[in-house]
């Protein structure tokens, strides 16, 4: 059998709709429902224009005219546009809960999907060492609500709400207005809620709130596409168990199982091997933990440090469940299925069968059930067309899932899971054909010569080549001694053997080496506007990982279902799992611990995207063209267009002015300076509220990074740390880390164990720390600085304290503009007695009673105030008494909780105060 010879299919062929009439399906419909979304037009015309082109279509294909096709696909996008008209017009109802967060309710309800019950060190006081507590996340459907009133009200309603329940009670409290924790030990033990458990408890709800920033994450859209309209935090001791179950069999069987499965694989780390290599052979806990993230996709075991690890070296998508889980076990599955015999059909529904019941299992929600239906549609549209299009069985998964839920277009998962596997099949694959896999099925048979006869002339030289080469190795063995076979034949056999064996490995490291390069940078344009990095790691990396995936998920899966049945039958295979995770692990450690490990990007401007998307298409095209040069345009286009992508645009700025934006970070600070000159400051980087750290969110990394890299900024020239509180210090260390500023400007500061590390931290990244102190004064940028305090003489305390803020005021011209940090009123005394008259004031202490004294603001005289706080501040912020002294001095008061990231723009004779008006 001859191999594919890829010249039989030529650019015209692949261009042509009707070859592959799926495809451009997919492409119609996507396109319709941006059409839908952006042009707003009467949904009668958007049906005229379907039915018209519809039964245009018709007619044409009757009478065989060309434009038959395409006049069917802009049918289906005009489809596709109405579906969305459609959906805009009813959308679902969402229930209305703000009256249930002003005041705490008893919630009655049932949960739908329990977390695991762990130990966290999530929650600290300040500096002081992590305190354990335990908790568990559970996702409950309320079946109804009663009010804390007179009447005791009970209204049924059902919504979902995400509850942390923790085992000890964290109450803030204030002592001058500065916010403290305080932990109260419990006894520390939570009985572990199950699915369809019934549970009463009393609680606040709080709605989910995006941060008001261009660029922020949807967090609110992400939970309410899971179904969650409320969070809630209560002590286990408050909960109580009541009678009765509320779910499905099924439901309640996943959950079991899931649970099961995780226990057994963190009972891998309790089984200890003894002996000099025993730390390869078995694993602790967090090495169980990563285990269950990649096989069931269990996340909350997994460490943050981990975490940036593996996305460091672009292999994140290994740690979690993804569609690259999915694909290797479906392989694996389709492979073992055909070693046995099975036929085309059996083995595909098997594969089906199984991919769709692992994806259930997992219980991620849609991407990894989305993953998994895309390919068995994959699978099942390769019945039907096989190998000669398979973007036709790509474009039939898409249609199915866009039909189905249009809003799928716009999600990242869905995009980068359709871009991959839109890269294998319409570039890598075609490359492959044109490149190895003739030369793979020509080391077929190596000993059968009339095979040679039906290739190409290049196969055949191929092949004469391979058996002179064997024929020289075979001189070399001295085997001869085995009497009972003939020796010259044995040594022809080895040495066969042996040549086709490495040309075989040669070819599959081409391969992969191939697949890794060609996907890194196909989803470069999607990586950056999403995620702001490019994995300069990622060719090795997933050249030693992916392999050791291939690996790690049937020996692990294997290794779990043998220790249900014995511990003694599934030692090897854990020791096997325990020393393929510790080799994935190493190499993400050590790779990801490179310094350029990574690039962080800011948001790609709109030429290099269409440059990238350009060079994307060309290339599809290209790699299918008879001719070699024109295919290797193709490639060069590809690594062009990331190469674009990775080039720093310009940074979204308005030069001549000095702009001053305070961005959303809850309650916290975080203010961006840009010069008339277009240098960048960032004072403060906001934080946890009073130390509380978490590990799985960074003010920094998570808010202020995305928030910059929106804005084009890929440096910043300068950071500033008003004080040593963890709402204002704690970002910068991500900030440092993504933005490696030229300067850190400090004022006099405690030495506190959180400071040491910021300054370790800006040391590290090759930033100059500089300090300051009241009477400073110099250029930046085109502005003029002038710092009011801290004193030169002053001495702080152990302890960060609000007054040890460093106090600024930023001038442009006759406009000016006061940078407060936290000061309270001793040092706002000392501040007043320096300041000038200035247009915009940045509000001390989030608008605390015990800043902005009148004494401050008779010196200020402020146009304009900005308060950066938290929505719905647990400690009243702002307080009414600061309000109404604001507005008795006349100021125009903006404010993050309610307006989002506010700037304003100083040109030296005016301010102009600017909201970007997002949905928040």
């Amino acid at each position: 059998m001859n191999p594919p010879d890829p010249t039989t299919r030529t650019i015209h062929d692949f261009a042509q709709p009707s070859a592959q009439p799926m495809f451009y399906a997919a492409v119609a419909f996507s396109l319709g429902i941006l059409l839908g979304n952006f042009l707003r037009l009467n949904p009668r015309l958007w049906f005229a224009l379907c039915v018209f082109a519809l039964l245009y279509a018709a007619y044409s294909f009757n009478n065989r005219v060309l434009a038959a096709l395409p006049i069917a696909l802009f049918s289906l996008a005009a489809a596709a546009a109405l579906q969305v008209q459609l959906q805009t017009l009813s959308p679902e109802p969402q229930p209305d809960l703000y009256a249930f967060t002003t005041d705490a309710v008893t919630i009655t309800g049932h949960i739908v999907r329990s977390g695991l019950l762990q130990e966290s060190s999530a929650f600290t006081r300040g500096d002081k060492a992590p305190r354990p507590e335990r908790k568990q996340t559970i996702d409950v459907e309320t079946e109804q609500l009663a009010l804390n009133d007179e009447a005791q009200t009970v209204i049924p309603i059902q919504f979902g709400i995400r509850v942390n329940v923790h085992s000890k009670a964290l109450d803030y409290a204030e002592e001058d207005d500065s916010p403290e924790l305080s932990a109260q030990d419990a006894d520390g033990k939570i009985p572990a809620y199950r699915y369809g458990e019934r549970i009463q408890f009393a609680a606040k709800l709080r709605e989910p709130r995006n941060y008001g920033n261009p660029g922020a994450m949807d967090y609110r859209g992400y939970l309410q596409a899971n179904g969650i309209m409320a969070l809630a935090s209560v002590r286990e001791d408050s909960v109580t168990r009541l009678a009765g179950f509320s779910g499905t069999r099924l439901g309640r069987w996943r959950a079991q199982m899931r649970r099961s499965l995780v226990d057994h694989m963190l009972a891998f780390s309790r089984g200890r091997v003894r002996g000099r290599f025993s730390h390869l052979f078995s694993m602790d806990e967090q090495d169980a933990g990563v285990l269950a993230a990649m096989i069931v996709g269990e996340q909350s075991l997994i460490r943050r440090d981990t975490r940036t690890d593996f996305q460091r070296t672009g292999t994140y998508h290994i740690l979690v469940v993804s569609g690259m889980n999915v694909a290797i076990l479906a392989f694996v599955i389709f492979w073992v299925a055909k070693g046995l015999r099975a036929s085309e059909i059996t083995a595909t529904i098997l594969t089906i069968a199984l991919s769709l019941l692992y994806a259930y299992m997992t219980d991620l929600g849609s991407p990894i059930v989305r993953a998994a239906v895309m390919l068995s549609l994959y699978l099942g549209a390769r019945l039907l067309y096989r190998d000669r299009f398979s973007l036709n069985a790509v474009g039939t998964a898409a249609l199915v899932m866009l039909i189905a839920r249009p809003a799928t277009l716009f999600e990242a998962s869905f995009q980068l899971t359709f871009l991959s596997v839109i890269v294998l099949s319409g570039i890598i694959q075609p490359l492959l054909e044109r490149t190895s896999l003739p030369y793979r099925q020509a080391v077929t048979g190596l000993n059968i010569i009339g095979y040679d006869a039906t290739l190409p002339p290049r196969l055949a030289q191929f092949r004469l080549d391979l058996r002179l080469i064997a024929n020289r190795i075979a001189r070399l063995y001295g085997l001869a001694w085995i009497s009972f076979i003939d020796g010259d034949q044995l040594r022809l056999r080895l040495s066969n053997w042996l040549v086709t064996s490495i040309v075989r490995l040669g070819l599959w490291v081409y391969e992969l080496a191939a697949v890794t390069a060609i996907m890194q940078v196909a989803l470069a344009l999607p990586m950056a506007i999403y995620f702001h990095r490019m994995g300069l790691m990622g060719l090795p990396s997933n050249m030693v990982i992916v392999p050791l995936t291939a690996v790690l998920m049937p020996v692990g899966i294997v290794a779990t279902l043998l220790s249900y049945l014995s511990p003694a039958l599934a030692a090897i295979p854990i020791a096997v799992t325990s020393l393929t995770l510790h080799a994935i692990l190493g190499t993400v450690t050590r790779l990801g611990g490179v310094r350029f490990a990574d690039l962080r990007l800011p948001m790609p401007s709109p030429y290099a995207s269409a440059f990238s998307l350009a060079a994307f298409l060309f290339a599809m095209f290209a790699l299918r063209h008879k001719r070699g040069w024109i295919a290797g345009t193709g490639l060069a286009a590809l690594f062009a267009a990331a190469a674009v992508i990775a080039t720093p645009s310009q940074p979204d700025m308005r030069h001549g002015v000095m702009e001053v934006t305070a961005i959303d970070v809850g309650q916290g600070d975080s203010i961006l300076i840009i010069t008339p000159q277009g240098k960048t400051l960032l004072i403060d980087g906001g934080g946890p509220v009073g130390g509380v750290r978490s590990d799985n969110f960074d003010i920094g990394e998570d808010v202020v990074s995305p928030y910059l890299w929106q804005r084009g900024i890929s440096r910043l020239d300068a950071v500033a740390l008003t004080h040593g509180h963890s709402d204002h210090m704690s970002g910068l260390r991500a900030v440092i880390a993504n933005f490696h500023p030229r300067e850190l400007w400090v004022g006099n500061n405690p030495p506190t164990r959180s400071y040491e590390s910021l300054l370790a931290d800006a040391k590290d990244n090759d930033t100059n720390e500089i300090s300051h102190a009241a009477g400073d004064e110099f250029d930046f940028g085109g502005a003029h600085v002038k710092v009011l305090s801290p004193p030169q003489n002053f001495v702080p305390g152990k302890e960060a304290k609000n007054d040890d803020s460093l106090v600024m005021e930023m001038h442009y011209g006759a406009t000016s503009a006061l940078l407060a940090g936290d000061v309270e009123r001793k040092m706002e005394h000392y501040v007043a007695a320096r300041a000038s008259h200035d247009d915009l004031l940045k509000v001390a202490h989030h608008g605390s009673a015990t800043s902005t004294t009148l004494e401050l603001l008779a010196a200020v005289r402020p146009k304009f105030a900005v308060i950066s706080v938290g929505y719905r501040s647990i400690f009243g912020h702002p307080k009414p008494t600061v309000l109404a002294r604001l507005n008795a001095t006349g100021a125009r008061v903006f404010r993050t909780d309610l307006e989002g990231a506010v700037t304003f723009y100083l040109d030296g004779k005016t301010v102009t105060p600017q909201i970007d008006q997002i949905g928040y």
